[in-house]
């Protein structure tokens, strides 16, 4: 019997959504802004090597934090504004009546003081497009583009914060282990010239559920006696990526992070003021200790931030807010326990600000504010 013949088979390309359906919101807010949702959403040639990834930006770019040059007032925004709420004493504001497309350069400058002094600022029902987003973040900074996750077609540095994608591409979560943005962290803190100002705007949430929380390092610096801060001021730590990579000259040890140095107490050019600078989830070790040591004032550390409920805010999310924070002075924390029943869709941009600095001279925050310690 002759053989029977059979033709080659392709297998079918995978949808950029991995056979999701992208949420309404979401697919409506792309067409607005002239992006195909069938395309959506890219990825990037993600690096192998440990020296790729050094490679990356690791030249020196001056930055000009823009709340330096604002108005301390910030007559133009606030003026502007309809209603400004003051969430809690220490951090988190949320701005009522504007739109972050329309505001002019100086409200931007005057934003970014908001930012730098109040730590997180929110506006709700925010009608801007990713590209208009990612020209704030250009205006905060240099845009990073991230060389892990989706970005959104043509619009390089507007990542996409999609849970269930997430899982679909085998990043499991559940309920007792909720995954990587469901731990207090700070953004890109192995980066050169970490984090400055990160702008995440939400399309799509859960009714119930989803809210995300942020804690003040200003404020957890300040709750510190002043002796600790004695011994604390000065001091580095090493700071890693949240991936890992192959090292080309020694591929049998196993991936590794990518690590720097940065102090631990630093200051914010625009306000001036020290922040306790350190996430569990990224500080390996305090440089100069035994790692014993280290490990000890940590976690100390890490509670100060966690435990202190007085220096975090809580913010309940609604179809088309946005969030904007500064990776300099805080760290954040996304609660999962809606469980992914319902969706949630965003879009995020992160602008790299300065190469970390201390000044011993530089006050605390309630030092600045003349407040009672």
């Amino acid at each position: 019997m002759a053989p029977t013949a059979t033709a080659d088979v392709e297998s079918p390309t995978p949808s950029p959504t991995l056979g999701l359906t992208l949420p309404d919101n979401a697919a409506k807010r792309l067409v607005k802004a002239g992006i195909d949702p069938k395309s959506y959403p890219t990825r990037p040639q993600k690096p192998e090597y440990l020296d790729q990834v050094y490679a990356i930006r690791s030249e020196y770019r001056e930055h000009i934090d823009p709340g330096s040059r604002a108005d301390r007032s910030k007559r133009a925004l606030l003026s502007a504004a309809s209603k400004v709420v003051h969430l809690t004493a220490h951090i988190g504001t949320e701005l009522h009546g504007l739109q972050l497309a329309q505001l002019t350069d100086q409200q931007k400058d005057e934003l970014a003081l908001l930012i730098a002094e109040r730590s997180v600022v929110f506006l709700r029902d925010q009608d801007i497009s990713p590209q208009q987003q990612r020209a704030l973040g250009a205006y905060f900074g240099t845009v990073e583009v991230h060389p892990q996750v989706p970005q959104v077609p043509g619009v390089p540095g507007v990542t996409v914060m999609w849970p269930d994608l997430q899982i679909k591409e085998g990043k499991p979560a559940s309920f007792r282990q909720p995954g990587g943005a469901a731990r207090w962290h700070t953004d890109l803190v192995h980066e050169a010239q970490p984090a400055g100002v990160t702008h995440l705007h939400n399309d799509t949430v859960p009714e119930t559920g989803g809210d995300t929380l942020w804690s003040s390092g200003y404020s957890a610096y300040d709750k510190l006696s002043p002796e600790f801060r004695k011994f604390l001021d000065g001091k580095r730590a090493v700071y890693r990526s949240a991936h890992r990579y192959v090292d080309r000259d020694d591929s049998v040890a196993g991936p590794k992070f990518v690590e720097r140095e940065h102090p631990l107490v630093r200051v914010h050019p625009a306000t001036g003021w020290k922040s306790l600078w350190v996430n569990r989830a990224m500080t390996v070790r305090i440089v100069g200790l035994d790692q014993a040591e280290s490990d000890l004032i940590l976690n100390y550390l890490y509670d100060v931030y966690e435990r202190n409920v007085d220096i975090q805010v809580r913010f309940k999310w609604s179809p088309h807010a946005s969030a904007l924070w500064d990776n300099r002075i805080t760290q954040h924390i996304a609660s999962w326990d809606y469980e992914g029943n319902e969706p949630r869709h965003g879009t995020r941009v992160t602008s790299l600000a300065e190469k970390p600095f201390f000044d011993a001279e530089a006050p605390s925050r309630r030092e600045a504010l003349g407040l009672d310690n």
